[in-house]
């Protein structure tokens, strides 16, 4: 394999870990405003919120805790941590060719 090509298999690796890591600091970002009760009217909050709650689509209201808290951790949490991995276990792949 050539040097270029390994290249860029590495970047793309890169590229993936990093969109990963954003998507899951968003999503735990989200996680903190809303534990801290942050003001829902200010555009930082509401913007996190709503990329939250896009990248969370298909797990926010995967439990039915009683808290809502524990919902709210629990339904968007489970969604970083797995874009995290997957996200990592792709990059990990693409580093690897």
């Amino acid at each position: 394999m050539s040097p270029r090509t390994r290249s860029g298999s590495s970047s793309a690796g890169t590229a993936v870990a990093v969109i990963a890591d954003i998507m899951a600091g968003i999503l735990g970002l989200w996680i903190l405003m809303y534990l801290l009760d942050a003001n829902r009217a200010n555009d930082l909050v509401q913007f996190v919120h709503d990329a939250a709650n896009w990248l969370a689509g298909w797990s926010r209201d995967l439990f039915t805790f009683d808290e809502e808290w524990a919902r709210v951790v629990a339904g968007y949490g489970l969604a970083a941590v797995v874009y995290l991995f997957i996200g990592h276990a792709i990059a990990n792949s693409l580093h690897r060719r």
